[in-house]
């Protein structure tokens, strides 16, 4: 007989109307028996309210009102969770069709694992496909390198409520590397395992924090990575960005310096755009 534990989702938003719609319907388009889904609204204007009144017949829970943030709106959705696995869906992010039935299959598969990382993918505004991420090693020292390929999706994370409870809630001072701070210090108590299977789509346009905030990412990601212990590996990245500076601007001084450039530049000038 399939067993079917309870999955508590939470959305939050905040001005994502425009998006807010798909995120929906990704989710109620599973067709998942015990589903409790979670929607916290920043207090939008735009449209995001009637999109969600839309729908509200099929959400357990919704409001929406004035909070300090996407951390603090995740926690108090996951406050009012009382389902067994945990997972949030931002709201210009999607669940791939069959997502939750395959993290189901691992998670009664595999009782004894509290962490689920399935294949992530980012697509553009028109449906293509941008970047394809595969998880990697799961370990406290891999995921200390999560700015030099030791990341994974965070929409492709699930995890029993135990491992909320034994690293959560989530940082509120954190804005942009929240979800790798939770995974460091989940994955110091509680047990990792890949998915291999695609689970979610990030959906890339200027107003995602990870298109928009890409610098302040890498310094919040060192932050969250020394404060786990990690700083060796911070050191160890850092240095490898000086070398290939300097590596790259060696290899620019040799090109613009070699006799050859002198000769055929009077026939680039043409072609090179002034800065003013």
């Amino acid at each position: 007989m399939p067993s079917f534990p309870k999955i508590s989702i939470v959305t939050p938003s905040y001005n994502q109307g425009e998006f807010l719609e798909a995120t929906l319907v990704s989710v109620l388009d599973q067709r998942y028996p015990n589903l409790e889904y979670i929607v916290i609204d920043g207090g939008s204007n735009d449209n995001s309210i009637e999109i969600i009144k839309k729908y509200e017949k099929h959400l357990t829970y919704w409001v929406s009102e004035k909070d300090r943030g996407q951390s603090h709106a995740i926690n108090k959705g996951f406050e009012k969770a009382t389902g067994e696995l945990f997972y949030w869906l931002n709201s210009d992010d999607k669940l791939e069709p069959g997502a939750l039935e395959t993290v189901i299959e691992n998670a009664n598969q595999y009782p004894e694992i509290d962490v689920f990382v399935g294949h992530g993918q980012k697509a553009d505004l028109l449906g293509n496909v941008t970047y394809y991420k595969e998880p990697g090693e799961l370990s406290f020292e891999r995921l200390c390198q999560w700015m030099n390929g030791g990341n994974f999706m965070q929409p492709s994370c699930f995890f029993r409520r135990s491992a909320w409870e034994a690293a959560g809630p989530l940082d509120e001072t954190l804005n942009i590397a929240l979800d790798v701070d939770l995974w460091l210090k989940m994955v110091k108590k509680v047990k990792f395992q890949k998915i291999d299977k695609l689970l979610s789509s990030a959906l890339v346009h200027e107003g995602a924090k990870t298109t928009a905030f890409r610098n302040r990412m890498v310094v919040d990601c060192a932050i969250v990575v020394i404060q786990a212990g990690g700083e060796k590996f911070v050191r160890k990245h850092l240095d490898e960005m000086a070398d290939n500076l300097s590596s790259h601007q060696k290899f620019y001084s040799e090109i613009v310096n070699h006799p050859l450039i002198k000769i055929i530049k009077p026939f680039l000038r043409p072609f090179v755009k002034r800065p003013y």
